[in-house]
């Protein structure tokens, strides 16, 4: 038996350990969950959605508890992981009215009915990172629920704590055993075997856009569906003519957000070569003012990255002699702390290229509309962004420009479960949540019904 050390982000101390399990588990599990998909199939779509909705209710008697697990496990601050435990809350109960609401439709045909069904994958396997545990684990499980299948989830090997109790909320809620399952492993042990499992029908992968290629080919090989939400690199646009104090106020929220440990990180602002002294002047004392400290405490904005590996990665972008314009601060002592950092390099800088997932920032001037728009889409990725200007038309023609899934104009907000979510290029395949995420997870039936002609119609004259 391989076992994983669990380590707290804030202190680098062991707190936990959990079984990693083989390949022969994701047998096991399968044969569970299909037994299990038929029954919740077959069940009513009025219980379907009671039960979505209980399970809804017992997240959220239970979300302390899920939140004081991420802050150990993960290391985001409590206020963050309360709202990421509410956040699975919130996606459950919004799904839970889609059972009743999947409907097929009716086709004009001659000679009889032409009727379409949407009829559930059956299992799904839920691949997911170690950045945001609880609430991409519910991206999946939720919809995919909700159209009638099975989900196992695979999560990563450094964060697995709170979706695995999920799974176990998930019972206690009155949910088939084996419906919901949370398989613990290494990515090329478990995640393989779901990835190439002919019992599983379709794979939602989170992670990066090197590992997502690896899931594409392996599904590839049984012709068998996937959603990859992938890396990114997103721009944040600041027009001369926005409200540069909010702009600059706000900027450390859109780039910092769990130190900088998210796909939709805005980790390169773009701001007009007018107004780039003012914005840098009002940015500095805004990047001072994210408060880095432990997560447990109620005023903690910004904790720790998650794991020593993790941290040089991140540091490699900062070497001595790299051009910070400015860096906020971040304790000393235990933990994997790292400051808001702010760089002003060239064009071509790695920081500027690559994703580095963590709190470091690169600001660039432009000139005009017509550069600004092509800095942004100078990126393989294209997963979301921010634009902050006062002109309506403006807003509009730059967000219809940009060439990434998820824009906000005069705001860092990325990720709503009522709107859908995912991205252009390498940032992925697809769209997560939203009113049609239940729809990713079905199969269309066609079904023609011929009608006979009535012979005494035929007779008549």
């Amino acid at each position: 038996m391989t076992v994983m050390e669990l380590v707290n982000p804030a202190t680098a101390e062991v707190f936990a350990d959990v079984e990693m399990l083989d390949a022969a588990a994701v047998d096991r599990a399968v044969t569970d969950a299909r037994r299990a998909q038929r029954s919740w199939a077959e069940a009513t779509p009025a219980s379907r959605g009671m039960a979505l909705r209980e399970f809804a209710a017992r997240v959220d008697a239970h979300r302390r508890e899920l939140a004081d697990l991420e802050v150990a496990n993960s290391g985001h601050p409590l206020g963050q992981a309360m709202w990421e435990a509410e956040h699975v809350r919130d996606v459950l109960t919004y799904y839970s009215a889609a059972p009743e609401r999947s409907a097929g439709s009716q086709i004009p045909v001659s000679g009889g009915i032409d009727i379409t069904f949407a009829e559930p994958i059956g299992v799904v396997g839920v691949i997911t990172p170690w950045n945001f545990p609880m609430t991409i684990a519910s991206w999946g499980f939720g919809p995919a629920l909700a159209a009638g299948n099975a989900v196992i989830v695979k999560p990563a090997e450094w964060t697995p704590l709170t979706s695995i109790r999920l799974a176990e909320i998930a019972v206690e809620s009155g949910l088939p055993e084996g419906l919901l399952q949370v398989l613990p492993g290494r990515g090329d042990v478990v995640g393989e075997a779901i990835i190439g499992h002919p019992g599983i029908g379709k794979v939602v992968f989170t992670g990066s856009t090197r590992t997502g290629r690896r899931v594409m080919e392996q599904a590839a090989q049984s012709v068998k569906p996937v959603t990859l939400e992938l890396g990114g690199k997103s721009a944040n646009i600041v027009f001369a003519d926005s409200d540069l104090a909010r702009a600059a106020a706000t900027a450390p929220y859109g780039v910092f957000d769990n130190a900088g440990q998210d796909c939709c990180a805005r980790s390169r602002i773009l701001v007009q070569r007018s107004v780039y002294d003012e914005f840098m002047e009002r940015l500095e004392p805004a990047v001072s003012a994210v408060r880095v400290g432990d997560p447990r405490d109620d005023g903690t904005e910004m904790g720790p990255l998650v794991s020593r590996p993790h941290w040089e990665k991140v540091a490699s972008y900062v070497p001595d002699g790299a051009p910070v314009a400015f860096r906020g601060s971040a304790p000393d002592g235990p933990g994997f702390w790292f400051p808001p950092t702010v760089l002003t390099p060239q064009p071509d800088d790695r920081s500027v290229r690559e994703e580095i997932f963590g709190p470091v920032v690169t600001v660039q001037a432009f000139d005009d509309e017509a550069q600004a728009v092509a800095m942004a889409n100078d990126s393989p990725y294209g997963l979301s962004g921010s634009i902050w200007t006062e002109n309506l038309s403006r807003a509009m023609r730059v967000s219809r420009a940009v060439a990434a899934g998820n824009l906000s104009v005069n705001s860092h907000s990325a990720v709503r479960y009522s709107t859908p979510f995912g991205g252009y290029k390498q940032s992925g395949i697809g769209r997560e949540l939203g009113p049609d995420a239940p729809s990713a997870f079905t199969e269309t039936k066609n079904v023609f019904i011929a009608v006979d002609p009535d012979p005494q119609a035929e007779g008549t004259s």
